[in-house]
């Protein structure tokens, strides 16, 4: 603290001095040095009114805490508009200083030449930026010669996209010799930047040439520099680097790129993620503005891959208070860690809690009231509910109810329930069970205030226990690879992706809607494996075998898509439809809720299946459905729309 008050007093008398001595400057400036007897004596008997106006608005417009060492174009514009402020107001005091001077003839004193006046607003506005440019350059000197050097000569690297991104990773290497990477050149497909210099960096030619150009300029590794590349761009790139034997690293994602500076440190080989990347999403953020922004949000799951994500995004909004609900304890503290440091002036509580404890959760709506629930709490995993489907009632039917029935008796505006496309035609005690809570949450938004919605959608890349950790792992031990079938097909998206449509779809519901999230083109798990095997630079068959061990219990082999006259419609979002489905009567609802708590006790697991396809009928259990469910899925993933049938796209999950 006292070095802060000592710099903040430092800050405070350069500030003073370099006004002061700007005001001074001016008037040598006006008289080129000679400034004259009358003239001294105006400057000395104005000089400490016009140096604290000047002080006093950039103060009051908040000047004083831009951080010196960081400053930028915004933060110049701004100390531009406040000098300009000053300069407007002397102008106008010395044409009123006639008038007044007639009743006050010592006012005359005061009669700032226009042209000092005009000189002074310039060479303030110089001082003040220069002195904290001088800061930032000095600051950024240390700051690299602090650094440790490399150990090794710094690595020939070939940027492919001389695109914004690829301009701040050029400037960030430059600023970075620590990195350990020297630019030889950029790639660029776009022929009118070819020949061109970005930062330094000769624009050398196009992606095709790429073997030809790294031997030519002695690259000894690729870095991608495009920040929303699709993922058949990044796969193409990387075939080439692999056939010109150079390795191929990324930058972060679109996503990681704020306020113009990209973290190189986080380079990276290339993902997955990257080979499947669609179009970066694009928000309505006044519209998610209108749900997050100054309200208290409770995210349950906080701690799980889903729930963590939906607080980082929740955070981006401004919420009056974020609340963290979650019962492994291991995870909360990890996530509420995070974002204290990420967002330290947010309001940020860590509910240790489980949703299936009423009386618990009841006390924290009464002492927190949250205005908001986005609800990722549930148990998702296909085989481990197949086997306990007692648990699976417990924790998505009863844990959703009970939580809805709060936020509704505590006056919640949104709910948001985060579901899943196996709740489409379940074939799975996990799929069921999600449509069982949507079923309630529908049947409630009927006869409550609050807004009660579901968002569905498929697998998320990299979620924990998902496909892609699990082949991770198994290329990491050596193999085998284990896929269920090879004609398996799953629709994926990233979890930023998912939890920012999750968001939209939450600020677009009226009460009663399930909404579903566009989910890109099918992937085959087999290919996924593929290249998964070939990003870790290893080779199929002959490094790491995949091997087939047939469909687990629950799993179907295909996802299934929805019609337009199913009820799927569009909603002013491209990526997000909406599915009208006629609630369930509240009657048959509870009465069907209260049997699946009592069937929570049986030990037969079948009574169980029994009671969700009473309540589901649309449930039929994979050895129900046998081997009907292939020409099933054949037969709607090959419809096309045609200009006579609109037909919603080939991305959209089910609506039941």
């Amino acid at each position: 603290m006292p070095y802060r008050l000592a710099s903040r007093t430092g800050q405070l008398l350069i500030d003073t001095a370099a006004l002061g001595l700007a005001y001074v400057g001016a008037y040598l400036l006006r008289f080129e040095g000679r400034v004259p007897p009358e003239m001294l004596r105006t400057l000395a008997w104005t000089f400490p009114y016009v140096v604290a106006l000047q002080y006093f608005l950039m103060r009051a417009l908040g000047v004083h805490r831009l951080a010196w060492r960081y400053i930028g174009l915004p933060d110049v514009r701004k100390i531009a508009g406040v000098i300009a402020t000053g300069t407007f107001i002397l102008l106008m005091t010395r044409l009123s200083i006639p008038r007044l001077a007639r009743g006050a003839p010592y006012m005359v004193r005061a009669l700032i030449p226009i042209g000092i006046i005009l000189s002074f607003g310039v060479m303030g506005f110089m001082a003040i930026v220069g002195v904290r440019v001088i800061r930032r350059m000095s600051a950024e000197r240390l700051e690299s010669d602090s650094r440790t050097r490399p150990r090794a000569e710094p690595i020939p690297t070939m940027l492919i996209g001389a695109g914004r991104a690829g301009v701040l990773v050029a400037k960030e290497i430059a600023a970075r010799p620590d990195l350990g990477m020297r630019p030889v050149g950029f790639l660029d497909d776009d022929t009118g930047k070819h020949g061109t210099v970005v930062h330094g960096v000769p624009v050398v030619g196009a992606t095709k040439d790429l073997e030809e150009l790294c031997i030519r300029r002695g690259a000894k590794q690729a870095l991608i520099t495009v920040a929303a590349a699709p993922g058949q761009e990044i796969r193409r790139i990387t075939k080439l680097c692999e056939a010109a034997n150079i390795p191929v690293k990324i930058i972060p994602g679109i996503f990681e790129i704020v306020g113009g500076t990209v973290n190189l440190s986080r380079i990276r080989k290339v993902a997955i993620e990257d080979l499947l990347g669609r179009e970066p999403v694009t928000l309505d953020e006044a519209a998610i503005d209108s749900v997050v922004k100054h309200r208290t949000v409770l995210v349950t799951g906080a701690g799980g891959s889903i729930g963590a994500e939906l607080c980082r995004q929740v955070c981006r909004f401004s919420p009056r208070a974020l609340l963290l609900l979650e019962h492994s304890e291991n995870n909360l503290f990890h996530i509420e860690r995070e974002l204290r440091r990420q967002y330290p002036s947010l309001l940020i509580h860590a509910l240790l809690a489980d949703i299936r404890d009423v009386p618990r959760m009841d006390a924290l709506f009464r002492a927190h009231k949250p205005n908001v629930v986005f609800h990722a709490a549930a148990h998702k995993h296909v085989p481990m509910m197949e086997a306990n489907p007692g648990e699976a009632i417990k924790n998505n039917v009863l844990g959703t109810k009970s939580l809805a029935e709060l936020s509704d008796a505590h006056s919640v505006g949104e709910f948001v329930m985060i579901s899943t496309d196996k709740a489409v035609n379940p074939t799975s005690v996990m799929g069921v069970s999600k449509r069982a809570a949507e079923i309630f949450i529908q049947a409630l938004s009927q006869r409550s205030k609050t807004r009660f919605v579901a968002v569905r959608f498929g697998n998320v890349l990299g979620s924990a226990g998902s496909v892609v950790p699990i082949f991770e792992e198994q290329i990491a031990r050596g193999g085998p690879v284990t896929i269920t079938d090879p004609e398996m097909q799953r629709y994926f998206m990233t979890i930023p992706e998912a939890c920012q449509l999750v968001l939209q779809a939450g600020s677009m519901g009226r009460g009663g809607e399930i909404f579903v999230l566009d989910m890109g083109e099918p992937i085959k798990i087999m290919d996924l494996a593929r290249d998964l095997i070939e990003l870790s630079g290893l080779r199929v068959g002959e490094d790491i075998e995949i091997e087939v061990t047939g469909a687990r219990p629950g799993e179907k082999l295909f996802e299934e898509l929805s019609l337009a006259e199913e009820g799927a419609e569009r909603t002013r979002h491209p990526k997000v439809y909406i599915g009208r489905i006629k609630p369930h009567p509240w009657d048959e609802v509870l009465r069907s809720i209260g049997e699946l708590e009592r069937a929570t006790v049986s030990p037969d697991p079948h009574a169980i299946r029994e009671i969700f396809g009473r309540f589901v009928p649309e449930f039929q259990p994979m050895s129900a459905r046998g081997a009907s469910v292939a020409p099933v899925a054949r037969a709607i993933t090959t419809a096309r729309p045609t200009p006579s049938s609109p037909i919603v796209p080939r991305a959209v999950a089910t609506e039941s």
